[in-house]
């Protein structure tokens, strides 16, 4: 009991204390609010920026591998001549050979890609339309918002029906209802059966299957309709190419068979694509790559902020070394009356640490200020994780602690004959 009298007693002496010299005391804080503020600031908007980037990458799936069309780069030359066709991608064999090449792939989804204008009353806008099957808005997980989606009567009676994202049935169908309307794509109408939320047009910075302005139609529609040719016009001139299939996603069984499967299925589609016209990508190392990132960019980060704190520690050093010199010949009084060199220690480590606490409490509140601020302004998703205020916190308490030691020890080390002479 009488130590805890003894130490709120020694609590209420350094705040006074350090209220005699207001200004000073506040100055000397500023290092560890920046330092302490930095810390959470830079936590939270860096939390926030990784979890976007993870979660956007988990939703392209952990067990899928995505496979893609890809244009070689020695025909963009072939490009130039007029009416000249290049053929490259996937092929419809491929997702049979994809689908049969092991037993640990759970299905495949095949997709056709292509740009068109789309019309609707008085309203035209470019889209992306999407050649499917039924299991594509089950395997993205695309939130069905009205209507309906692909069934395989669709596929099987070739119904010219599309389902529209939210993004391009907005201004589209403005005022119109949506289920039941039909648009016009290209020079053919299909009627509007369902309407699904629109997805992130890149996840991570990769590329994700699913685009905010896509239109989904039928794969063996967009057969029938548009064929496997994609002609641009470019100025004086028209590009040809032929492109049976876009993209195959590959579903596997099991997380650690993703890797291992991902190389076979390259291994199989070089074989029959000398011309290497495809990309193979994989979702799950993305993610631990993302992953590692996120461990160096929190590295990175707190090191900058642990700059701004030993600043911080260092101007609470040198007022406290300051605050020695001018009480000594009150140390020296304390020491005639019986204060060991123990309670002299406690006393100006007390002071660093109500500083560097307050501090540090200042500097929470303006690290948690920062990123509310950035979310608001700016689309920057921020999470302050809870570790970082007590992180922070301790840090602030640390640093009052070492670099309060030697001013204490030096306050303790003073002789007491010559600090009560002390003018």
């Amino acid at each position: 009991m009488a130590t805890n009298k003894r130490l709120l007693r020694d609590i209420r002496l350094g705040i006074n204390t350090l209220l005699l010299h207001k200004l000073r005391s506040s100055l000397t804080m500023l290092g560890i609010v920046f330092g302490v503020g930095s810390v959470v600031a830079m936590l939270a908007i860096g939390e926030g920026a990784s979890q976007e980037a993870l979660e956007h990458i988990r939703k392209l799936g952990s067990r899928n591998i995505i496979i893609r069309a890809l244009k070689p780069a020695d025909e963009n030359q072939q490009e130039l001549k007029h009416s000249v066709m290049s053929v490259y991608g996937l092929h419809y064999a491929d997702e049979q050979r994809i689908s049969e090449s092991s037993p640990h792939i759970k299905r495949t989804i095949p997709a056709k890609i292509f740009n068109k204008t789309v019309r609707s009353g008085g309203n035209a806008l470019e889209a992306r339309v999407v050649g499917t099957i039924p299991d594509w808005f089950e395997f993205l997980h695309n939130k069905l918002i009205a209507g309906r989606t692909i069934t395989q009567k669709d596929m099987e009676q070739q119904h010219p029906i599309c389902i529209l994202s939210e993004d391009i049935a907005r201004p589209l169908l403005a005022q119109q209802h949506s289920i039941g309307a039909h648009i016009k794509i290209g020079n053919d109408y299909f009627e509007v059966v369902g309407i699904v939320a629109s997805s992130a047009s890149s996840t991570g910075g990769v590329e994700s299957p699913s685009q905010p302005r896509d239109i989904y139609i039928p794969l063996t529609v967009c057969k029938k309709y548009f064929g496997d040719r994609i002609q641009k016009r470019v100025t004086g001139s028209r590009e040809l190419s032929k492109v049976e299939l876009h993209q195959i996603i590959a579903e596997v069984s099991d997380d650690s068979l993703v890797e291992s499967t991902a190389v076979a299925l390259n291994a199989l589609l070089s074989y029959h694509h000398p011309k290497h016209d495809y990309e193979v990508s994989v979702p799950l190392s993305l993610l631990q790559q993302a992953e590692a990132t996120k461990r160096t960019f929190t590295i990175v980060l707190g090191s900058i902020a642990g700059i701004s704190l030993i600043v911080g520690g260092i101007g609470i050093m040198n007022i406290m070394l300051a605050s020695v010199t001018e009480r000594t010949r009150e140390i020296g009084i304390r020491r005639a009356i019986g204060a060991r060199k123990k309670d002299i220690i406690r006393q100006f480590l007390i002071e660093t640490i109500v500083l560097s606490m307050t501090g540090g409490i200042l500097g929470i509140g303006f690290g948690v200020l920062v990123p509310l601020l950035v979310e608001q302004w700016t689309d920057m998703p921020t999470v302050i994780p809870v570790y970082a205020i007590w992180l922070s916190l301790g840090i602030s308490v640390l640093v009052g602690v070492i670099f309060g030691m030697y001013p204490a020890r030096k306050a303790a080390s003073l002789n007491p004959i010559e600090a009560l002479r002390h003018e």
